[in-house]
C-alpha cells in the first residue's frame, strides 16, 4: 500500500514541479523571456535545449572527475550546431591521454596511492591525484594555478589553432602579449634571453559531429619548478609502451611577466578574458557573458536567454544528474585508470622489441638478474624473472615466478605482494636478502608502496 500524503503537501509538490516545467516551457516556446535564472538541477535540461546554441560555464568544484564528466556530457548531448564555453580549475592532480601509460608517465610513488584502502589523516598519503581523461595528448599537472578551458563546436567548423588563438588573444587583453601559438597547437611564452616555454598544452576529442579541445594554461602555479617530481617516471629506462608518449617541454606561469606589474596578476582577470573573446568568436549574446561571469562570486544558479545558456556548475550537477554521474564512476574506477593502458614491456636488459642500454642494476643484486614483464591492458601475460647464471635454472625460476603473476593486473600487485611472490617461488635457493632487494627494485620502478 502507499503511503498517505496529505493533500496540501500534494498540491506543493505539483506546484512546484509545474512551476518549473513551466519556466522550462517558455524557453521553448515562441514568445521567450531573458534572462530566466534556473536552479541547478535544470542544467542538463537546459544544456540539451536545441536551440540553446552558445553556451557558458565556470565550474564551481575542484575536483577534476567531476569537471571532465560535465566536459564529456557537453560533448555528448548538447545540440549539435552549439557552441560552449567550459572553464574550471582541478585541485592537484596529473591528468593523462586515454592512451597513455601512468608507469611511464607519472611518477606513481609521488601521487595519491588509489590502489590501496588508507586511513583518513594517513601521513602517507599524497593529495595529488591520478586521472586518465577520455581525449588523446599528453601528460599535464593540474592545481589551483592551472586554469582548464574547453571548447566544444561543430566539427565542420573546427581547426586545431582556432581555440588556443583565441586564449593567446585573451592573455594579450590582460598584457601577456609574448604569447603565441607553435606549430604543436601549444601556447609558449617567449622571451629574449631564453627559448620559448610552454604555458599551455591542447588535447582533442572528435565524435561524428562535435569536436572537443581542451587545454590547460600555466597561469600561477605554486608548483611550476615541482612538477617534474609528478611527471617523471623511476621506470622510463625500462618500459617500451604503445600508445602516446609525452613531448617534455621546459614551462613557465604567465604570472612571471607581471613580476614588477604595478597591478597584481589576477586568474579571474583572465577566465574574464578568456569569455569575451569566446564571445566575440562565436557572436554571443552579451547578456550570456554578463551572466556567465557572475560565476566566480558562486552564483548557484544558471541563466538561459532565447539561444544561450550560462552561470556555474560543479558537484550539484555532477553527482545529480545520472548521465554525468555515471561517468564520474568510470574516471574513478581502477579499470579505467589502469587496465586502458595499451601494451607495453617492462625489461631490465635489451630485447627485440626495445634495444636500448639499460642502467646498471644495483649492486646487491647478482650480476645475472633479468626481470621482464609483458602486459596487455595492464594484465602480466609474459614474464621472466630470475637471478641464477646458468640457463636452465634460470628458466626454471622464471616458469615459477611466471605461474604466480599471469594474468595477474599489475596495479593490483602491492610491494607485499612481490615480496610474497617472490619469496615463494624463488626460496630456498636464493638468499632472502636478494629477494628482498629484487623485490624492492621492481616495486619502486612499478610505483609500489
Amino acid at each position: 500500500m502507499l503511503p498517505f500524503l496529505p493533500l496540501t503537501s500534494c498540491l506543493r509538490s505539483s506546484s512546484r514541479t509545474l512551476y518549473r516545467h513551466a519556466r522550462l516551457s517558455t524557453l521553448n516556446s515562441t514568445s521567450r523571456r531573458h534572462n530566466s535564472s534556473f536552479p541547478s538541477d535544470h542544467f542538463a535540461q537546459l544544456a540539451s535545449r536545441q536551440s540553446a546554441r552558445h553556451q557558458i560555464y565556470q565550474s564551481l568544484s575542484t575536483d577534476p572527475y567531476v569537471n571532465l564528466s560535465i566536459e564529456h556530457f557537453l560533448l555528448e548531448n548538447a545540440p549539435a550546431d552549439s557552441s560552449i564555453l567550459f572553464l574550471y580549475i582541478n585541485r592537484p592532480c596529473v591528468v593523462i591521454g586515454r592512451n597513455q601509460n601512468p608507469w611511464l608517465e607519472t611518477n606513481l610513488h609521488a601521487l595519491h596511492n588509489d590502489r590501496v584502502q588508507r586511513e583518513p589523516g594517513d601521513p602517507n598519503g599524497s593529495d595529488v591525484v591520478y586521472v586518465r581523461r577520455r581525449s588523446g595528448g599528453g601528460a599535464v599537472y593540474h592545481d589551483e594555478g592551472n586554469l582548464n578551458y574547453s571548447v566544444i563546436s561543430p566539427r565542420t567548423t573546427f581547426t586545431r589553432n582556432k581555440h588556443a588563438e583565441m586564449v593567446v588573444r585573451a592573455l594579450h587583453r590582460v598584457g601577456a602579449i609574448n604569447t603565441s601559438v607553435n606549430d604543436r597547437h601549444d601556447i609558449v611564452l617567449s622571451s629574449g634571453e631564453t627559448q620559448p616555454r610552454k604555458i599551455s598544452g591542447s588535447a582533442f576529442k572528435l565524435t561524428r559531429q562535435r569536436a572537443l579541445h581542451h587545454g590547460t594554461c600555466l597561469l600561477d602555479t605554486p608548483n611550476i619548478d615541482r612538477l617534474g617530481v609528478f611527471l617523471r617516471s623511476g621506470a622510463r629506462d625500462y618500459i617500451k609502451a604503445k600508445g602516446v608518449e609525452s613531448v617534455r617541454s621546459p614551462v613557465a606561469n604567465v604570472s612571471s611577466m607581471f613580476a614588477d606589474a604595478l597591478i597584481p596578476f589576477s586568474i579571474q582577470n583572465v577566465i574574464t578574458s578568456v569569455m569575451e573573446e569566446f564571445a566575440t568568436l562565436y557572436e554571443v549574446n552579451p547578456d550570456a557573458v554578463r551572466r556567465a561571469q557572475r560565476a566566480h562570486a558562486h552564483d548557484p544558479e544558471l541563466y538561459a536567454g532565447e539561444d544561450w545558456v550560462a552561470g556555474a556548475v560543479g558537484e550539484p550537477q555532477g553527482y545529480g544528474e545520472p548521465k554525468i554521474k555515471s561517468g564520474i564512476d568510470e574516471l574513478m574506477s581502477l579499470e579505467w585508470k589502469y587496465t586502458q593502458t595499451p601494451q607495453f614491456t617492462f625489461s631490465t636488459y635489451p630485447i627485440e622489441d626495445d634495444p636500448r642500454e639499460r642502467p646498471a642494476l644495483p649492486a646487491s643484486l647478482p650480476p645475472a638478474t633479468r626481470a621482464f614483464l609483458r602486459l596487455k591492458h595492464g594484465a602480466i601475460i609474459e614474464s621472466c624473472i630470475s637471478t641464477a647464471s646458468e640457463p636452465t635454472l634460470a628458466d626454471q625460476q622464471a616458469n615459477r615466478v611466471h605461474e604466480a603473476l599471469n594474468g595477474r593486473n599489475l596495479h593490483e600487485i602491492q610491494q607485499t605482494h612481490w615480496d610474497e611472490i617472490l619469496l615463494d617461488r624463488l626460496s630456498p635457493e636464493v638468499d632472502a636478502t636478494t629477494i628482498k632487494e629484487l623485490s624492492k627494485f621492481i616495486g619502486s620502478k612499478m610505483g609500489c608502496l
